[in-house]
């Protein structure tokens, strides 16, 4: 069930993404700016529900070898060199 739910989500989103980016530029921003103000009063569960799905994410990305993982060392090395 949760399968073919996600199937017509998916369809669903393509219709709308497609109606989206056929607005004239002033109604994309417009929808943009909506959009984002959308995702500023999430819930508790909603926040931790989309960091889990990118955690997620990320985690298949490192599994796969789609990323490249840098100790963080030599991130902080780094961060010193470019920022001084």
């Amino acid at each position: 069930m949760a399968r073919s739910k996600n199937l017509a989500v998916g369809s669903e989103f393509e219709k709308v993404r497609e109606q989206a980016l056929n607005l004239d530029l002033d109604a994309r921003a417009a929808l943009a700016r909506a959009l984002l103000k959308s995702l500023e009063d999430l819930s508790e569960a909603e926040n931790e529900s989309l960091w889990l799905a990118e955690a997620e994410r990320r985690q298949q990305e490192v599994r796969e070898g789609r990323v490249k993982l840098v100790p963080g060392d030599e991130v902080k090395a780094l961060l010193d060199r470019v920022l001084g």
